[in-house]
Order: structure tokens, then sequence, then C-alpha cells
């Protein structure tokens, strides 16, 4: 079977996982509705054609339920098929646009990589999360739990 890294974007809909070959982007599954709905089906069927060298996933900040599931998910997937895990931050891979948190309020990242939460502006723009064309396993983290980036309970 061919080897292959994979990339996912779970933090918002569509859900995007990348096939990459000799670290260049192949194919790219897209698909709507829950992380712990989609991931499974999306995974039986590349399971199926390829050997999973290495995952990559964002692991926040964003929607908490999604991170848990994708790293529970995807961590059990190493596991069992003695893959290698790493993670990088949701602003990598959406221009360092707000990601949405709780109600108006979205997650920025200043010049600082300093992570808060704040209602946006009327005129900023968000941008989607893409797939990387060419990946670096080197850039991405080996420390994987989730970045939840919960406010204080007030």
């Amino acid at each position: 079977m061919k080897q292959i890294d994979i990339f996912v974007i779970s933090l918002a809909s569509p859900i995007l996982v990348g096939i990459y070959e000799n670290n260049a982007l192949i194919d790219t599954i897209s698909n709507e509705g829950k992380t712990s709905e989609v991931l499974p089906e999306i995974f039986e069927d590349i399971l199926k054609k390829y050997t999973i060298k290495n995952i990559i996933y964002v692991n926040g900040p964003g929607s908490y339920m999604a991170i848990k599931v994708a790293y529970i998910f995807l961590k059990t997937i190493c596991i069992t098929k003695h893959t290698n895990f790493y993670a990088c931050s949701g602003f990598e891979v959406n221009k360092n646009s707000p990601i949405k948190a709780l109600g108006k309020k979205y997650f920025v990242q200043d010049e600082n990589k300093n992570i808060t939460m704040r209602v946006l502006n009327e005129d900023e723009k968000l941008s989607d999360f893409v797939l990387p064309n060419i990946i670096n396993i080197n850039h991405y983290k080996k420390e994987t739990l989730p970045n939840y980036q919960l406010p204080a309970v007030v």
C-alpha cells in the first residue's frame, strides 16, 4: 500500500482532510457535518487505500467538542496503526484570521502569538481554513494535546 501523510482541519465545517505523498497535497476530502460522524467515515476509506505515516491535526483554538473528538479519534488511530502524531494551530491554516469561539466572540492571535477572545469589528474579514499544498513534518509540534483556550467561568 502507498504510504501517505494526513492533515486534518476539524475546527469548522466543512471538515478538511488532506492526503499528502512526498510532502505534496495529492487529494482533498471536504465533508460537512459533525466531527464525530465525519472523521470515522473519511478514515474508513483512507485506511482501505493507504498506509499512514504521519497525521497532523489542528489542535485549536475553536470548537471545544470538535477538538476533543478529533484528538481522541486521531490519537487512537496513531496508537493502533503505529503512526506519528503532530499538531498545529488553527491560525497557521487560516492566514491568522479570527476563529469562532463562543456566541459572537472570536479567538484572535497577536504578533506575539498570544491568544485572546473578543467580539469582531464590523469591518474585520474572516479567512477560511485551507490545507497547505506542501507540508514539512519538522514544522509541526509533537505536543498534540488540544489547545482549548477556554475562558475562566465567572
